[in-house]
């Protein structure tokens, strides 16, 4: 057969298909945009990776570039600050500037170097500051609004960030000093844990987006055969009929290509708008990887070709009709079942393989093995459909047009569920992966949420200002208690001895007794007493002999370092204080951050009015939960009294950065998938409607009543779901327990399938709902109208 023959058949079935009468331009449509829809979200997924990467270049480029030392003011130095705080739910980054020359670096995406006591703010910010909702926010960050940033000091359009040049940074407090903004952050490599999770997502979500694309091609196979048959009688042979009809499909596929561009360049102009799972990109950054593109470009054609050919395989095409044997030759197991061997063939192997100190794994074993045991499915769905709906009979009149309409075309409406099968089979597969990685990548800080939900530090000049910052938590609406204590340190009086390089030191807290009992277990305690408090070496805490020599009941010991080479300190003599020598020897006990600390406790009547070193002011806050901006309304106390303060928000687990950015890509595709999938089940629904308009108006004509039709399609829906749900649970709990053997984990939970199933159960129901318009209209009389 020529290439030119090929050729003039496919043209030919292109031209049918946008010149074929109404019903041949609406399957036309339909099948275009459902490859649209499919070829849009596999450019957008083909765009992630690019979008991920740009959010980490955009970071490193406005980040102040840290590769340069300068040691003094130039007049294109700054000194700088990072500060994040949070808002209710929403993260808000800063960076707090103080320029020491005339010539400061414009911050990107300024326009120019903000004054003093003036910010730039993001878009969103803007909006939020001067909306209602930021009224809170608002007294947090008390600059003045002189300009917007721009997308290049942003890492995406949505981000909350201000610029703000303050007069308050010294040495002390800022984080450093720097010439210039920009650098590059090295490429840290995932473990292979975290590479199969990644493999395996890629396959998951992308091969239904593969599967719809293969059913929207088969739009209207019936009326398609029936315009076959017309041409067979004008002299075109069996072969001739295939090629045109693949060349329908393939112009259908082809505009479906031009659509799904279409679509993608349009969604992506739209990506700043929307927030998923925390990604937000510029439109800019929403670009395809060349290969994938290519790829796609190249398969989606071809596959509506070879999926068309496949499909008239068992379809006899004869001049006077399409000939279809009344009793169509039962499905074969075996080679369906041989699928499933293949794909376990190449999976079993790897049955521990994958260690976390490595960072590869056999990608393509991997992606074939599981691709294999998808298809398997895929391919497992439609024998499983026929043979369950052979054994259903008796029921209701709406349950029996339902049955005998699947026993008649059970093919039909199992390739309408075979992406959920997919979908479905993958995310349980996905979810037990998640389970039980999530202990690997999941630390438990230490942290007592029950005993303080707030931490807060800030430097003060004095005891008497840091018993005062205390106290203002203390006062602050929404705090239900605060352990406060003022933070110092002693020193063992006189010269060094030989082989010492630095005086002997050791913590001192001074506070309440319900304060100090946050640090150590304490037998009693009155205003007046005073503790020695032991870690044991915990957590990698020095011997207890560092305390015991430095500060031991009775001894006297220095309040300022009596160092020779400390820094300058205020002129007089070098303040001493006395232990007691009834001061207790206590154990330490984990503080609400989970640290064992050491050193000297005391009350305030015990150290009177003496002068510490540096004190600083450590407050850790208990909050009323049923004041809603409780949190924020302290870290607004903690702005007000110091810009720079650290506040600390406890948590329990803390996860892995890595685990936590995999996690969220894959949910963001996870929802793509599903409402894809959503969508797809819904333009079948439609199309098999449409193909049975002139059956749904002769039922109603002979009083077939509308609701019996409407639950009739619910049961269509309905029972290939239900049977492709349970054949997807079978199967993702059986992928993900091979999985999980690669790295030799345990299952954690084998009900990992019910949000799954629940979802699947959910989409019967929309699909179900939003086809009704569609179906009510059909089941009109004009639907018996023919020519």
């Amino acid at each position: 057969m020529s290439l030119g023959t090929w050729a003039r058949d496919l043209t030919l079935g292109a031209r049918f298909a946008v010149t074929g009468g109404r019903s041949g331009l609406l399957r036309t449509v339909l099948t275009s945009l459902g490859v649209g829809f499919g070829v849009a979200l596999l450019l957008l997924a083909a765009s992630f990776p690019n979008m991920l990467f740009q959010r980490e270049v955009r970071e490193a480029v406005r980040a102040v570039d840290g590769s340069e030392q300068v040691d003094s003011p130039r007049p294109d130095s700054f000194l700088h600050l990072a500060q994040t705080t949070a808002y209710r739910d929403d993260v808000i980054s800063g960076l707090l500037l103080r320029p020491e020359g005339d010539a400061p670096p414009v911050p990107p995406g300024a326009a120019k170097f903000p004054g003093t006591g003036e910010m730039l703010v993001s878009p969103e910010l803007g909006e939020l500051l001067d909306s209602p909702e930021g009224a809170l926010l608002k007294k947090r960050l008390p600059y003045r609004v002189v300009g917007t940033i721009g997308p290049a000091g942003l890492i995406g359009p949505a981000e909350l960030r201000y610029v703000a040049h303050v007069d308050f940074l010294d040495a002390e407090n800022f984080d450093g000093r720097g010439t210039r903004y920009g650098w590059s952050v090295p490429d840290e490599p995932m473990n292979a844990f975290l590479v199969l999770l990644v493999i395996v997502a890629c396959v998951v979500l992308l091969l239904p987006v593969l599967v719809f694309i293969a059913t929207a091609v088969r739009f209207g196979g019936e009326q398609r055969d029936r315009r076959l048959a017309a041409l067979r009688l004008v002299g075109a042979d069996t072969a001739m009929t295939r090629r045109i009809a693949a060349g329908e499909s393939l112009a259908g596929a082809l505009l479906g290509l031009l659509a799904g561009l279409g679509l993608f360049a349009v969604g992506r102009q739209f990506a700043g708008a929307f927030t998923v799972w925390d990604v937000n990109a510029y439109p800019s950054d929403v670009v395809p990887m060349t290969a994938l593109t290519a790829l796609v470009l190249a398969v989606v054609p071809v596959a509506s070709v070879v999926v068309t050919l496949f499909a008239l395989r068992g379809v006899a095409i004869e001049p006077l009709g399409v000939v279809r044997t009344s009793a169509p030759r039962r499905r074969r197991l075996w080679w369906r079942l041989l699928i499933l061997a293949a794909g376990a063939a190449f999976l079993a192997p790897l049955i521990g393989d994958v260690e976390m100190s490595e960072t590869s794994v056999d990608t393509v074993g991997v992606v074939t093995g599981t691709t294999l045991v998808l298809i398997g499915l895929t391919t497992l769905l439609p024998w499983l459909v026929e043979a369950g709906v052979k054994r259903l009979h008796a029921g209701p009149v709406a349950w029996q047009l339902a049955v005998r309409r699947l026993q008649l075309s059970s093919g039909t409406a199992a390739r309408a569920v075979s992406g959920i099968v997919v979908a479905a089979t993958g995310a349980i597969a996905l979810q037990m992966l998640f389970q039980a990685m999530e202990s690997d990548f999941t630390q438990v800080t230490g942290e007592d949420t029950s005993r303080a939900q707030l931490v807060i530090d800030i430097d003060a000049r004095d005891a008497d200002e840091a018993r005062g910052m205390i106290d203002r938590f203390r006062r602050t609406e929404g705090v239900t208690g605060v352990s406060g204590i003022v933070r110092s340190s002693v020193w063992r009086p006189g010269p060094l001895k030989e082989g010492e390089e630095f005086s002997p030191m050791a913590s001192l807290r001074v506070g309440d007794c319900a304060s100090l009992r946050e640090f150590a277990t304490l037998p009693s305690c009155t205003d007046g007493d005073v503790f020695v408090f032991l870690a044991h070496g915990a957590q990698g805490n020095p011997d207890d002999s560092l305390v015991t020599k430095t500060a031991p009941p009775g001894a006297t010991v220095a309040l300022r370092d009596p160092h020779p080479g400390a820094p300058k300190r205020p002129k007089g003599p070098l303040p001493e204080w006395r232990i007691p020598a009834t001061a207790k020897v206590v154990d330490s006990r984990p503080d609400p951050t989970g640290m064992y600390e050491y050193g000297v406790l005391a009350t305030p009547k015990a150290i009177g009015a003496a002068v510490l070193d540096e004190p600083d002011a450590q407050a850790m806050v208990r909050l009323d939960p049923a004041v809603p901006d409780a949190a924020d309304l302290v870290r607004n106390t903690a702005a007000d009294i110091d810009p720079t303060s650290l506040v600390r928000t406890l948590k329990d687990t803390q996860r892995d950065a890595a685990f936590s950015s995999v996690r969220t890509g894959i949910l963001v595709g996870s929802t793509l998938t599903m409402l894809l999938v959503a969508a797809s089940l819904l333009v079948t629904t439609l199309e098999q409607l449409r193909d049975r308009k002139r059956l749904l108006s002769s039922l109603v004509a002979f009083g077939t009543r509308r609701s019996t039709l409407s639950w009739s399609v619910l049961w269509q829906t309905a029972v290939p779901i239900v049977l492709g749900l349970v054949l997807a649970v079978a199967g993702g709990l059986g992928l993900g327990v091979v999985l999980l053997k690669m790295g030799g984990q345990p299952v954690d939970d084998w009900w990992v399938f019910l949000p799954v199933a629940g979802i699947g159960l959910g989409l019967i129901a929309a699909v179900t709902l939003l086809s009704m318009p569609v179906l009510w209209r059909l089941m009109r009389a004009d639907g018996l109208r023919t020519e």
